[in-house]
């Protein structure tokens, strides 16, 4: 995921919610749509941060070490200042990124 190449913003905006409903023609159908997206992306991120973390697990953890390893606090700083799932999300479907169908209803 390039997340660092997106420029949804950091915190919450106010949106116009004529935009949301227009690629679905209901509101409720693009919050969905949104939502499933936001649980994709937090999944990816967390299974990416999980990964590059395996990296500083060791097998006997010391207080010391805990505190002293600052790559480890830096890399985790990093993802917390990144947008949020939800905001990403949001970005994407207005950017029309998002690639979304409606079952068959038989």
């Amino acid at each position: 995921m390039d997340v660092k190449r997106n420029n949804a913003p950091a915190n919450t905006v106010t949106r116009d919610i004529e935009r949301f409903t227009a690629p679905t023609g209901n509101i409720y159908e693009s919050v969905m749509v949104i939502a499933k997206r936001a649980n994709q992306i937090s999944a990816e991120l967390k299974q990416e941060l999980s990964k590059k973390l395996e990296e500083f697990a060791s097998v006997s953890d010391n207080l010391e070490e805990v505190f002293e390893n600052r790559e480890q606090i830096e890399m985790s700083k990093y993802y917390e200042k990144l947008p949020k799932a939800g905001l990403l999300a949001v970005q994407e479907f207005l950017e029309g990124k998002i690639y979304f169908r409606k079952a068959d209803s038989k």
